[in-house]
C-alpha cells in the first residue's frame, strides 16, 4: 500500500484529550481538559428548550452556511461594543464549528504551502497542527517563564529573517494565562505592517482577564482590522464547551474567503444551538461582571490552596489555567509525572511540554472552571502528593 501524507506523519494524538482518558481510567479529579462541571446560564438553557420544540424547520435543518442571522446580527452587536470598532453581521463574521475550525480556517485562507506563520511557545497544541496541515511551516518564538514575556529582538528577528505570512496570537494565553498589554500589541502589530504579515487572534478568554489587567483586541488597533483574523467562540464565555460554537471576525474580503473555506470545511455549525445563544449574545455587562468575578473566585480559591501546600505555580492573567513546578520531584518526563499523578495521587493535569517548543519538562497544567467542591476535592489529594511521588532528586 501506498505510504500516508508525511505532514501528518509525526502527530500525537491532543494530550489533553489523552489526560482526561487518563483522569477518568483512575477515577481522578480531572483538572486537564478545560470544560466547566457546571451548568450554562439558565436563560440560555431555556432558550435551548424553546428552540427545540418550535415547529419552524428552519431551525432543524440546515441555517445559512456561514451561520444563521440571529445569531451573527447579536455577535455582531456585541463584538462591536466591546471590541469598539464596527461589526457587520453579513461582512465581517463567520460561523464556525468551535473556535478549533475557526482558527484552521483562518489558517487555510491566509498561508500557502512553504509559507512561514510565527507561533509564541508555550502554544495550544492545535496552532502547530493548524499551520502543518495548511503546509506552512511554524517559527516559534519564547514567551519566557515565569513572567511570559517576550525578546521584542527575537520576534523582529523571526519576522526579518522568515518573512512570515502570519503571526498567531492567543490572548489571553493558553497555557500560561498571560495577557499582552497595549503596548506589547502595538509593538507586535507594528511588525504585522512593516513586514506585511496578517494576525491571527485567538481570544476565547476575552471576558476572562483579572485585574487589574484588560484586554485589548488587535483588530482594534490602527491598522490592524484589515489584516487581522480574529477567532474566538462561545465555549468559555458562555460555559457551553460542547456546543461547539465558534467564529471569525474579519475585514469583507477576508471574510468572503474564509466562507468559502468554511463551507468546503464543515458546511456549517449546528442551527438549533445557533438559534439558541442569540439570547446570551445579548446580555448585559452584569453578565461578564458575574463570570470575572467567578473565575477570580476560582483563581483566587485554587492558587490559595496550592500556596498553602507550598506547591510553585503561577498567577495567571488571565483565562482559567495554572502551571505548576514539579522540578523538585525529579521527573525528567513530565507525561510520566501527570500519568503518576492521576493513577496515585487522583489528580488529573497536562504535562507542560505539550505546549512548548522549547525542552520544558517541568511545568504542569491545571484548571480550575470547576465548582468549588470538585477544586477543594483536588486540593485535598494534593496534600498527599510529596508522600505519594517522593522525589526523584
Amino acid at each position: 500500500m501506498q505510504p500516508l501524507s508525511d505532514r501528518t506523519a509525526s502527530f500525537t494524538d491532543s494530550v489533553i484529550r489523552r489526560m482526561t482518558r487518563i483522569s477518568l481510567r483512575y477515577d481522578a479529579v480531572n483538572l486537564s481538559q478545560g470544560f466547566p462541571d457546571f451548568d450554562p446560564p439558565a436563560k440560555l438553557l431555556k432558550s435551548l428548550e424553546e428552540i427545540s420544540r418550535d415547529p419552524s424547520p428552519r431551525y432543524h435543518q440546515y441555517s445559512i452556511t456561514w451561520g444563521a442571522q440571529a445569531m451573527r446580527q447579536a455577535l455582531a452587536e456585541k463584538q462591536s461594543r466591546y471590541m469598539g470598532i464596527p461589526v457587520d453581521p453579513d461582512e465581517n463574521i463567520v460561523v464556525t464549528c468551535g473556535s478549533t475550525e475557526a482558527m484552521m480556517a483562518a489558517m487555510i485562507t491566509v498561508t500557502n504551502p512553504g509559507d512561514k506563520v510565527v507561533i509564541f511557545s508555550p502554544f495550544y497544541e492545535n496552532y502547530g497542527a493548524d499551520t502543518i496541515l495548511s503546509g506552512a511551516k511554524p517559527v516559534y518564538v519564547p514567551l519566557n517563564p515565569p513572567q511570559f514575556d517576550f525578546d521584542r529582538k527575537a520576534l523582529e528577528h523571526a519576522f526579518c529573517e522568515n518573512r512570515p505570512k502570519a503571526i498567531v496570537l492567543c490572548n489571553p494565553s493558553n497555557p500560561c494565562g498571560k495577557v499582552f498589554t497595549r503596548e506589547e500589541l502595538e509593538f507586535i502589530a507594528s511588525l504585522c505592517k512593516k513586514y506585511d504579515a496578517y494576525c491571527i487572534t485567538d481570544e476565547v478568554y476575552e471576558h476572562i482577564v483579572y485585574a487589574p489587567c484588560k484586554h485589548t483586541y488587535m483588530a482594534s488597533l490602527p491598522g490592524m482590522f484589515e489584516r487581522t483574523i480574529s477567532c474566538s467562540s462561545l465555549s468559555k464565555t458562555y460555559s457551553i464547551t460542547g456546543w461547539r460554537l465558534g467564529y471569525t471576525i474579519a475585514a469583507p474580503q477576508i471574510t468572503e474567503r474564509i466562507k468559502k473555506v468554511h463551507d468546503f470545511l464543515t458546511v456549517g455549525a449546528a442551527a438549533p444551538l445557533q438559534e439558541a445563544v442569540a439570547c446570551a449574545l445579548r446580555f448585559d455587562q452584569s453578565y461578564y461582571d458575574e463570570v470575572l468575578a467567578l473565575y477570580t473566585h476560582k483563581r483566587d480559591l485554587f492558587c490559595k490552596g496550592l500556596d498553602e501546600l507550598g506547591l510553585v505555580h503561577n498567577t495567571p492573567e488571565g483565562a482559567y489555567y495554572v502551571l505548576m513546578d514539579i522540578s523538585e520531584f525529579g521527573y525528567s518526563s513530565d507525561l510520566e509525572f501527570c500519568e503518576d499523578l492521576a493513577r496515585l495521587v487522583k489528580v488529573g493535569a497536562v504535562p507542560g511540554s505539550s505546549f512548548f517548543r522549547e525542552p520544558v519538562n517541568h511545568l504542569i497544567r491545571f484548571h480550575f472552571a470547576k465548582k468549588d467542591e470538585t477544586l477543594l476535592a483536588a486540593l485535598e489529594n494534593l496534600k498527599s502528593l510529596r508522600d505519594t511521588i517522593p522525589s526523584r532528586c
